[in-house]
């Protein structure tokens, strides 16, 4: 059965790829973690993070999927130069793929329920606390997400996915312009913007390269095949490297119009910047319950994140699509209905975690939501782009660095340098193990 697909125009694919990359990551994960370590000190490394680790890392997931034509959870086999261990690694991508979306589903299932209540005017009782303790609310939106999710990606890639997403991306780009314009009109915009841009260098650590390094990865959405799919899904018109760039730069002007929307208006309402994943829901509900009209630029708001959140949904899942089909051959609409089924048992873990299946697995207060993200953000997401690194750049254990340039460089565009080589090949591998083992020792186990 013939099960390959394409996507239908170049603008697709970085609407497509951008959209899998901007999600929850840039606007619920980024700015809390901004807050946390010290705010542009964080951006400041973050940045650095995305053009010598992200940058090269994703122009080599895009060249393993166009190279083998086929979905991450068999490219490896077939690129990997008749090593039958790569094998293992196409199914650990299928595995993380389905991981992530066990804790991101839910969290896109809040930010649809906080939409609802500030389009229906019901905040006044809304709270992040309440809210994960509520098995019902939490059950509900979940399952609101994954039918909206598969249902789009029961039809073909072109008229389905590519088509939402291209329009979903279009409107979360407007919808962030006039939301950060009128971020920079309130009273603290300038305390907000010091804070979040202006770098303190004296605060830089360990953990504070190790969390950027993370966040760096899981924003991009490398390391376990969610850009390889779509490298797979396109022509040899143009090189990979420019349209990584293309997708870097939608991806982080997002994630800093964010900031911008969120910390201007932290200090505008004296709200705690630090406040740690309950950043974008208690502190931001509470700017808009005591903001001027504030009900809908709350609307404005949570509706950009459920498009952002989407978005990432539709991309990952499409992933997991692919993958299952490629294992079983099975249809679009048989393969959306079981892997919908599976995803949503997996992700009730994370939507029962805080009332009914309560399990601690590191420190004080930490739940099913952290285990997942432990897996896929410290382990899954550093770990398998440190293979993509020795896959493309060593042929004595897979592809090969000339194989890797000369389908990187396929068609028009800015080309992987021989200069670039140093940095591929030595530097990424070894940077990423170095803070993969920084961030393990120093990991808050207990």
């Amino acid at each position: 059965m013939e099960i390959r697909e394409h996507i239908g125009s170049r603008i697709g694919f970085i609407m497509l790829a951008a959209g899998c990359s901007i999600g929850c990551g840039n606007v619920w994960k980024f700015p809390w973690m901004c807050g946390q370590y010290g705010g542009g000190t964080f951006m400041a490394i973050y940045f650095v993070c995305l053009i010598l680790l992200g940058l090269p890392i994703m122009t080599m997931e895009f060249s393993i999927g166009r190279a083998a034509q086929t979905s991450p959870v068999k490219m490896y086999k077939v690129l990997g130069n008749g090593k039958k261990f790569w094998s293992a690694m196409g199914w650990i991508c299928l595995f993380g793929n389905i991981a992530l979306m066990s804790f991101y589903t839910v969290v896109t299932g809040w930010i649809i329920y906080y939409f609802v209540s500030f389009l229906r005017g019901t905040t006044a009782t809304l709270g992040f606390v309440s809210m994960i303790q509520n098995p019902n609310v939490n059950i509900i939106f979940l399952f609101v997400t994954i039918v909206l999710a598969f249902v789009v990606l029961c039809f073909k890639l072109q008229s389905g996915v590519e088509r939402v997403t291209k329009y979903m991306m279009i409107a979360l780009l407007l919808l962030i312009v006039v939301l950060g314009i009128h971020s920079l009109t309130l009273s603290g915009a300038k305390e907000g913007i010091a804070f979040y841009l202006i770098p303190k260098f004296s605060k830089i650590s360990g953990n504070v390269i190790v969390g950027a390094m993370n966040q760096a990865f899981f924003t991009l959405s490398v390391g376990m095949g969610s850009m390889a799919i779509f490298g797979s899904y396109i022509d040899k018109n143009r090189t990979l490297m420019g349209e990584t760039i293309n997708i870097i730069v939608l991806d982080t002007v997002v994630a800093v119009i964010a900031g911008i929307i969120i910390f201007p208006a932290c200090f505008t309402y004296g709200v705690e910047v630090g406040a740690g994943p309950s950043l974008l829901f208690d502190t931001m509900a509470n700017v808009f319950n005591n903001m001027t009209g504030g009900r809908w630029w709350g609307s404005l708001f949570f509706l950009f994140m459920v498009f952002a959140a989407l978005s990432t949904v539709l991309g990952v899942c499409e992933n997991i699509v692919a993958m299952v089909r490629e294992i079983t051959g099975w249809n679009r609409p048989v393969t959306c209905v079981l892997s919908g089924i599976v995803l949503f048992a997996t992700s009730t873990t994370t939507a029962l975690g805080y009332s009914k299946l309560h399990f601690q697995p590191f420190a004080e207060g930490s739940a099913w939501l952290d285990f997942w993200d432990f897996l896929v953000s410290t382990n899954i997401l550093p770990l398998g782009s440190l293979v993509i690194a020795l896959f493309c750049c060593y042929k004595s254990v897979g592809w090969g660095w000339e194989n890797f340039v000369k389908e990187a460089n396929a068609g028009t565009g800015v080309k992987v340098q021989n200069w670039m080589k140093p940095i591929f090949k030595y530097f990424v591998p070894l940077a990423i193990l170095f803070v993969y083992i920084y961030g393990m020792v120093t990991f808050n186990w207990k």
